[in-house]
């Protein structure tokens, strides 16, 4: 990425006196803070010049500000050949935190991340919240935020701010408009969410909300903030009581015009099914969501996806119900490959252990129904274990601060 290195460069009365200076000066920031995080290795000074087109020594002058802003560090120096040594430079550790917050039909989460990608603190708890109150669930989300905040005094300075993942639709200014597993409708999260923004603070942090599936799918697009993990185009399929998806192209969620895209679990994959919880017939969702799962299986309730592979290995319901929801899973996402183009499919939650039981069947119904399968070669991999959506509900946040560090440093 080449970017100016000062006005001078700049055609002249294309800048206005005193703002134009600054716009650049930010623009700049954001080039070496995003080169930073990044790159795979620490990197230094030099490299940063060289993969930037700004001097070494414009480089240095704002690398000094990030280090006293606490969105960098310095590592040893290292001596590599001849010359001067190497300061190796790295995303800055226990000084800026995104928090990620969840609200799952099973349980209640948080994570608190900082700038390096380290964990400084989380906590899940088990609940049944189907046709939950709002109010109540996000009161006591706060409640079990505020704890986590407390808890991990010392290991943060600023809290960026948080991002709630929710199974739902959920529009531009973080209104959920509907989370059919919920029972909720038009809620503004928000509202409920208020969170100081350091230690002991009176200010707050700013609380945004997302759809879970987009957020989960960054953690897969993410090692850390800022840097891309291996593979940046797939599909997402999130699953648990309910069924969820994302494209991500390039590193980024597709999240479609109005934020709602990704919805494959109540897309169609029998018009004669079950009705579904959204009010139509058919979704995958009822084939392939845990109650659906469970009821079909007869293994109880409360039987984890990892009992359900299990009972899977026998000959009986719980087989049949694992190759039927494979099937509508699979007719389901030949759909998604035939319209995106996309070859890289990467299950979550509870599709995780019931993967090699259900891939038989996926990939049947993949190579039946995918126009371009005699040429195309479909991978199906599991994805991440752990409430991945928490992770990325604080990348989420963490990836603002990378792409504007001007709004972080002192006298901002």
């Amino acid at each position: 990425m080449t970017v100016t290195d000062d006005a001078r460069s700049v055609p002249p009365g294309s800048l206005t006196p005193g703002v134009g200076q600054a716009s650049l000066r930010d623009q700049n920031l954001s080039v070496v803070t995003m080169l930073a995080y990044a790159a795979p290795e620490p990197v230094s000074r030099a490299a940063i010049a060289a993969g930037s087109g700004l001097t070494r020594s414009t480089v240095s002058r704002l690398v000094d500000e990030l280090l006293a802003g606490g969105l960098l560090e310095e590592l040893p120096p290292q001596i590599a050949g001849r010359g001067r040594p190497a300061t190796p430079l790295v995303p800055a550790s226990g000084t800026i935190a995104g928090l990620g917050l969840e609200v799952s039909p099973s349980y209640l989460g948080a994570r608190l991340v900082d700038l390096s990608g380290a964990v400084l603190a989380e906590r899940v708890v088990p609940a049944h919240l189907e046709a939950s109150a709002p109010d109540v669930v996000l009161g006591r989300l706060a409640h079990l935020a505020r704890e986590i905040l407390a808890g991990s005094h010392g290991r943060w300075t600023v809290l960026a701010g948080a991002r709630l993942a929710v199974p739902g639709l959920v529009d531009s200014v973080g209104r959920v408009l509907r989370a059919p597993n919920l029972g909720w409708r038009e809620v503004v999260p928000a509202e409920h969410l208020r969170l100081p923004s350091a230690p002991g603070g009176d200010q707050l942090a700013a609380v945004g909300v997302g759809n879970e599936a987009d957020l989960a799918a960054l953690a897969h697009a993410l090692e850390a903030p800022g840097r891309p993990a291996g593979s940046g185009t797939f599909f997402y399929v999130s699953a648990d009581i309910g069924v969820g998806g994302t494209s991500v192209v390039d590193g980024v969620p597709v999240r479609g015009r109005h934020g709602w895209a990704g919805e494959v679990g109540h897309t169609l994959v029998d018009p004669t099914g079950p009705a579904c919880t959204c009010g139509a017939v058919g979704c995958l969702e009822q084939y392939a969501g845990r109650d659906a799962f469970l009821a079909a299986a007869g293994v109880g309730p409360d039987a984890s996806a990892e009992e359900l592979a299990a009972a899977a290995a026998e000959p009986g319901p719980a087989r049949d119900a694992v190759e039927r929801a494979g099937r509508a899973l699979g007719t389901a996402l030949a759909n998604v490959v035939n319209l995106l183009d996309v070859d890289d499919l990467v299950l979550g939650g509870q599709f995780i252990p019931l993967l090699p039981a259900m891939r038989p069947s996926m990939e049947e119904e993949l190579g039946r129904r995918v126009l371009a399968a005699p040429w195309l070669d479909v991978t199906i991999r599991p994805g991440l274990s752990g409430e991945p959506a928490l992770t990325g509900a604080a990348l989420a946040v963490l990836g603002e601060v990378v792409a504007t560090p001007c709004n972080w440093l002192p006298g901002a």
